[in-house]
């Protein structure tokens, strides 16, 4: 059985390779991107999100790992996701993500339905 990325997914301007990564995760969330994703949705973030991992990526900048129970691939629904993520990371959290970040959205079956490199 060959594993990769969705053939019917259509890549968008936002949907761009941030460098090679993962196109298929676990699941489940590790208990710390599980506790993250809880006080992102108890300040009223998406309540598909059940994931956010933080990563160190290339160049210093973080590489964000989200999953989420919701399947859709949409690229409205994408935007405003990571933009609501975003915004509770750095006025929450204090992650600084001033530098750009890298974020990859797994749905509920372990596939990458986006990938975003926002590095200036």
């Amino acid at each position: 059985m060959s594993v990769g990325p969705d053939p019917t997914h259509r890549p968008t301007a936002l949907a761009t390779t941030a460098g090679p990564g993962p196109t298929v995760t676990a699941t489940a969330a590790p208990p710390e991107a599980a506790a993250l994703a809880e006080r992102y949705r108890a300040a009223g973030g998406d309540p598909a999100v059940y994931g956010i991992q933080r990563e160190a990526g290339p160049d210093g900048v973080p590489r964000l790992v989200v999953r989420t129970r919701d399947a859709n691939g949409d690229d409205t629904v994408f935007r405003k996701q990571h933009a609501s993520i975003a915004s509770y990371l750095r006025a929450q959290e204090g992650v600084p993500l001033a530098g750009g970040y890298l974020i990859d959205v797994f749905g509920p079956d372990g596939r990458l339905l986006h990938r975003l490199d926002t590095r200036p």
